[in-house]
């Protein structure tokens, strides 16, 4: 499965911040947005992903990661001249995914929580249809909001509806069989002049082949495009790593665990980071076997 991160648009909800930066740059806590993920990405076993972003942004987003040999990955990166919809993605790495499955991350969310790395790698053995992850909030009106069954299969799919018909919202990561491709292009954009992920994963329902993971109480999704979640993120993000001792969303130490890169080439990852407590950190790891 390959893996795509939109990590364009104009981030306007962060003016005038973003007026020179990139918001996935940002810091959330100890870290680049991107690295959140990237590392979600990888946690599902995903090895090659193709970072979509803006004409101008590409030479920081590549001299940020590279090509992602360090942490044992392949990162690639397509320009978004202008923001077309998140569907467009499917449109922009059609090249890059080629003839596989692929999941799709938004770059503004995180997410962390018990289980939920599980339930990734198992939506990442799609190799039809699509699975989406659903979690429950307290303005469903402000969503892409999906009804559900009894037994939890969905009924229905509505963008921002006036009266919702659930608490249920479709997040920002998505699994797709490679049909995807096809679908994405067929689709209209919508009066925005975008093409609309709801728009895709509506065929996909129509067609019965929708499936949705909900996100239990035990996870966190945040989105952090506005200055106060983005402040939330950090929070939450710093409160976790200090009463735990662990990291959310270090490349390095996902690279490490999935045993995609061995201890040598973490101490090297760690060696020019020794003056900061993150890089402290990763040679820390380093003493520890390998969970």
């Amino acid at each position: 499965m390959k893996g795509l991160i939109l990590a364009g648009g104009s981030g306007t909800r962060l003016y005038p911040v973003t007026v020179a930066v990139n918001k996935h740059l940002l810091p959330v806590f100890d870290k680049p947005m991107i690295y959140y993920a990237i590392a979600n990405l990888m946690l599902a076993g995903i090895r090659e992903i193709l970072i979509i972003t803006t004409p101008r942004d590409i030479a920081t987003f590549r001299s940020l990661l590279g090509d992602g040999a360090k942490w044992g990955i392949a990162v690639d990166y397509a320009e978004q001249a202008s923001p077309g919809g998140l569907a467009e993605a499917f449109l922009i790495g059609r090249a890059f995914v080629g003839a596989d499955p692929v999941a799709l991350h938004l770059g503004d969310n995180l997410f962390y929580g018990h289980g939920f790395p599980e339930m990734m790698r198992r939506a990442a053995q799609t190799t039809s249809g699509a699975t989406v992850f659903a979690y429950r909030v307290a303005n469903p009106d402000a969503f892409g909001v999906v009804e559900l069954d009894a037994k939890g299969a969905p009924l229905s799919l509505v963008e921002k509806p006036v009266v919702p018909k659930s608490n249920w919202v479709v997040t920002g990561i998505y699994f797709y069989g490679n049909e995807v491709l096809d679908i994405a292009r067929s689709i209209e954009r919508s009066a925005r002049g975008e093409l609309e992920i709801t728009d895709v994963n509506r065929i996909f329902l129509e067609r019965g082949a929708l499936r949705v993971e909900r996100c239990g109480r035990g996870v966190a999704w945040l989105d952090t495009g506005t200055h106060d979640n983005l402040i939330q993120a950090s929070d939450f993000v710093r409160t976790i790593e200090l009463r735990q001792g662990l990291k959310i969303g270090s490349i390095e130490e996902v690279a490490w665990r999935m045993g995609w890169i061995d201890t040598d080439a973490l101490l090297a990852l760690a060696a020019p980071l020794q003056v900061t407590e993150y890089g402290r950190y990763l040679a820390q790891l380093a003493q520890q076997p390998a969970e």
